[in-house]
């Protein structure tokens, strides 16, 4: 995040407070976290607060354009600080692992569709499904060691 919780608050209008800098900075150091992970984080840092204060604080922050939210498709919502930018992220069907993936081709909004239907396309979302390089280790892992798996012969009598 180029300016600090405090400036980038003032900066949009926003009252500086707690809980907003908690959530905030747990957005920023854990990228792509759903509400209850931030939830969590900002419980760490300035003890209680409820769910329903974390819920409107990242509304607030995401209305305002300093957080942004996405849900892949059959996750929680998550939000990032990696504003401004349409970028695009890679996920894991396995683990749910996400990650950023800058544009995908050209200047935003990045896919220019066949027939943008009279629409004026300002913004492109872009889900990359996969497998994440562990999860590829892991199932590779597990094929290698069910491949070879000694067999034991038993005596017929």
């Amino acid at each position: 995040m180029p300016a600090a919780p405090i400036d980038l608050l003032r900066a949009h209008g926003l009252q500086v407070t707690a809980q907003r800098l908690a959530v905030i900075r747990a957005v920023s150091e854990h990228p792509h976290a759903t509400a209850e992970e931030v939830a969590a984080s900002v419980r760490s840092e300035i003890g209680a607060i409820s769910r329903q204060s974390v819920y409107d604080a990242l509304g607030v922050l995401v209305e305002r354009g300093l957080v942004r939210r996405i849900q892949p498709i059959g996750s929680a919502a998550r939000y990032e600080d990696r504003v401004g930018d349409n970028h695009h992220h890679l996920i894991c069907r396995l683990c749910g692992q996400v990650v950023d993936v800058d544009c995908a081709v050209g200047d935003a909004p990045c896919l220019d569709p066949i027939d943008g239907q009279g629409f004026e396309i300002d913004e492109a979302e872009v889900a990359y499904w996969g497998r994440c390089p562990q999860c590829q280790a892991r199932s590779e892992g597990a094929n290698h060691t069910s491949n070879h798996q000694p067999t034991h012969s038993q005596p017929t009598g």
